[in-house]
């Protein structure tokens, strides 16, 4: 097991990502991209657990998202079924879970801080968190897309299902965007990733 999550994981996480996986028991499977979400969690109804995580991300992102989902495992185990599933006691375990793994053999130091910060009270995904989530997509490969932060004012541009949008003002910290076919208001946070139409 431990080849298999090797390539997907910085070097000095590695271990002690593979023993977290052998104490909660934890069924991975690296699946391919979903738009939606980095990873997921979940018991099957024979008891097993099993975490898929997407295979696209940087290894940074991917090692957040591992740990995120087994904190789900580990909350629920020691505090009951019944929490919510982004509640106090899955913030306090994702935060003991990650404390290990943030340290400058592991992470870039620009990141540090931003890890530090985040993990005060982590979010339900890293990418509600722009500063950190704009500063992990650096480490992504380059792609075509564009955030929506960097494209004009009322500009239009697609999104992963095919809609089409026009952007609009800034809310607070998100972006009032107009559905084209509907006419409908959207809000999208600055670092959702798009793409610009001619």
């Amino acid at each position: 097991m431990k080849h298999i999550i090797e390539p997907y994981l910085p070097e000095h996480a590695v271990d002690a990502v593979f023993e977290l996986i052998k104490v909660y028991g934890v069924h991975l499977k690296i699946v391919n991209d979903r738009v939606t979400r980095h990873g997921d969690y979940h018991r099957d109804g024979s008891g097993m657990h099993r975490i898929t995580v997407n295979a696209s991300l940087n290894k940074y992102r991917f090692l957040i998202t591992l740990v995120h989902e087994i904190a789900h495992l580990a909350a629920f185990e020691k505090f009951g079924r019944n929490i919510k599933p982004h509640g106090n006691e899955w913030k306090l375990t994702f935060q003991r879970l990650m404390v290990p793994f943030i340290r400058p053999e592991i992470f870039p130091p620009q990141l540090l801080p931003l890890l530090a910060r985040h993990f005060r009270n982590p979010k339900a995904s890293s990418d509600t968190d722009a500063t950190l989530s704009l500063a992990l997509k650096q480490f992504d490969e380059k792609s075509e897309k564009n955030y929506i932060f960097e494209i004009p004012y009322g500009s239009q541009f697609r999104i992963y299902n095919g809609k089409i949008f026009r952007k609009g003002a800034q809310r607070v910290k998100r972006f009032e965007c107009v559905e084209i076919s509907t006419g409908k208001i959207y809000l999208f946070n600055p670092n959702a990733e798009v793409e610009l139409l001619p």
